[in-house]
């Protein structure tokens, strides 16, 4: 993966690094290889994550069930896969149909 992103048909396939017990919800900017989004929750059992999920549904437009962690749900960096996103933030897009 080149970007923070890639597509696998509908399915978003996004690489984050996770901000917990931030001042308010937000996605960041890009740092490196990863989105930076930021959430209010504290790092306890999973909570910050589960936090982000249900975040990050209402900003893609999706159902929380909709979003699967592919891997950290107890670390900052994260790989999430969301299917079939309503709503795209700025800076992902979706590729065209050729």
């Amino acid at each position: 993966m080149e970007s923070f992103y890639e597509w696998d048909g509908d399915i978003l396939i996004l690489n984050v690094l996770g901000t917990p017990g931030a001042k308010m919800n937000k996605i960041g900017k890009v740092k490196g290889q990863q989105l930076k989004i930021s959430v209010t929750a504290e790092p306890t059992d999973g909570k910050a994550t589960d936090s982000m999920v249900a975040f990050l549904s209402k900003e893609f437009k999706v159902s929380k069930k909709d979003i699967e962690v592919v891997f950290g749900q107890f670390s900052i960096h994260k790989q999430l896969r969301i299917k079939h996103p309503q709503k795209l933030p700025a800076g992902i897009s979706k590729p065209s149909l050729k």
